[in-house]
């Protein structure tokens, strides 16, 4: 019988928050723009040039911390973490090391095993670095400082995950929490949450931690799995073979479904930490926490409870909506406007949800309006189309956000209900198929299904169902 191991993982996720500017500077933060034009003296690190601390990143940082059950250190301060690399212009990161702004906080994950709380060490602010963007052609590496300065909060949890089941709950659970919130649009793939795996494994039963690696470059739920996997399994290989597993920092190659070592673990003496003598330290009165208490918005949890109490949605339903932000506005803002939760609920969950897998899309990406599908809703309630026009409709609402009821008289797709118009339909089809009525007359009741069918498919969809069923009925008994 082999040894038996368990893995021990701590997160470092940084998010970079919503604000309109950057941390110390007036620049814009918005994503994407050519590079070194979101740039000043101060983000770039030119000399003589003074930081200022931007109120908002504090209120954001709070409110993630009273929103992850946090302590709150209400003097907190600045510290300089220095190291050397060309993308960090003043040659020093702006942190915090002594005194973070949120400490000893937890969130409750739930994966298939049950429920647990994982310990969140602490949260602190920063700034991001710039970006080396290197240059195959030239063989060269340049640096694009937009980034520079763009405000952070990094979440420490404690070594408290033991498999990448329960690291992706955490990173939901998280990223769920700070959308709801507003402090981040939470998008791995634009590096606006970004996590850091320290792993271990150790035999089960010890208790003293393995010696622990840090993987980084990691931009998807997936390549956060499989990176966990691949680590846990050389790890093990290590110890295996009587070797060693030494501290460092190791890149996973997503490609290769790999890791490689980048460079030897770093400590804390390393970075020759302290005080940012620029900045003063912070006040945070009890005031201004129950200012942020106050405006907490209502997070995933109880709009879970109150969707099924309020709209009386089954719990999937409810758990699909409000597991994105975006798709509980939408859905919210829809109902205020036609009343029908649970028609609302349909569109979404079925034709929104089938479409933006088709595309390959995230619910973040629905672009059209809560008035145009309750306007495609009140349509077929009026029975001015019927559904199977519908959901062509609602296609056209999903890619261009079109106005369902131009779109309707645009395209001619109103319901036919007239029915002289109708019987001179059936009547020709039934001339066509004289076998149906013989087999109707026998007592196949799937004839009549087929000339309703026929009947469809000459209108395009368009006749109201219930007059074609009466009209067939009444020329087949004929």
């Amino acid at each position: 019988m082999g040894k038996q191991y368990e893995t021990v993982i701590g997160l470092e996720v940084h998010v970079e928050l919503a604000t309109k500017t950057k941390i110390f500077c007036g620049c814009s933060t918005e994503f994407g723009g050519a590079p070194n034009t979101h740039t000043c003296p101060v983000c770039t690190g030119m000399p003589g040039s003074l930081p200022v601390l931007n109120k908002q990143v504090v209120e954001y940082a709070l409110a993630v911390g009273l929103a992850t059950n946090c302590k709150i250190h209400q003097y907190c301060k600045f510290d300089r973490k220095n190291y050397f690399y060309p993308d960090n212009p003043q040659n020093y990161q702006i942190s915090q090391l002594y005194l973070p702004i949120c400490h000893d906080g937890w969130v409750e994950i739930e994966t298939a095993a049950g429920k647990k709380k994982i310990g969140i060490h602490e949260i602190h602010m920063e700034e991001d670095a710039g970006k080396l963007v290197h240059d195959e052609w030239e063989d060269c590496s340049l640096v694009d400082y937009n980034r520079s300065g763009v405000p952070l909060i990094e979440i420490v949890s404690e070594p408290d995950m033991r498999s990448a089941d329960e690291v992706i709950a955490y990173l939901e659970k998280l990223r769920l929490i700070i959308q709801y919130l507003g402090a981040s649009d939470c998008k791995l793939q634009e590096g606006s949450m970004r996590a850091d795996v320290n792993l271990s494994v150790r035999e089960v039963g010890a208790k003293e931690f393995g010696t622990r690696t840090e993987m980084k470059n990691l931009n998807s739920f997936k390549a956060i799995a499989r990176a966990i996997e691949g680590e846990r399994t050389r790890q093990i290989e290590l110890l295996e073979d009587g070797r060693k597993v030494i501290q460092e920092t190791r890149r996973w190659d997503d490609n290769k479904e790999a890791s490689h070592a980048m460079r030897s673990k770093e400590d804390a003496q390393d970075y020759r930490y302290f005080p940012d003598p620029d900045l003063v330290p912070i006040w945070i009165s009890d005031e201004w926490i129950a200012r942020v208490k106050e405006r907490q918005p209502e997070l995933r949890s109880e709009k879970l409870a109150r969707y099924q109490s309020e709209y009386q949605l089954p719990q999937y339903d409810a758990e699909i909506l409000t597991g994105s932000k975006h798709l509980a506005d939408i859905f919210e803002e829809t109902v205020n406007l036609c009343r029908k939760p649970k028609e609302v609920s349909n569109w979404l969950m079925t034709d929104a949800m089938r479409l933006l897998k088709e595309h390959g899309k995230e619910p973040e990406d629905l672009s059209f309006s809560p008035e145009n599908l309750a306007k495609l809703i009140r349509l077929v309630e009026e029975n001015v189309i019927n559904r199977t026009v519908a959901r062509g409709v609602f296609e056209a609402v999903f890619a261009e956000n079109v106005d369902p009821e131009k779109y309707v008289e645009e395209k001619g797709l109103r319901v036919v209900s007239d029915e002289g118009a109708l019987r001179r339909v059936v009547e020709e089809i039934l001339e066509k198929n004289p076998q149906s009525v013989t087999d109707y007359k026998a007592g196949k009741q799937k004839a009549m299904g087929f000339v309703v069918g026929q009947t469809m498919r000459a209108m395009k969809g368009k006749a109201d169902p219930a007059v074609v069923n009466e009209l067939v009925k009444e020329l087949l008994e004929r």
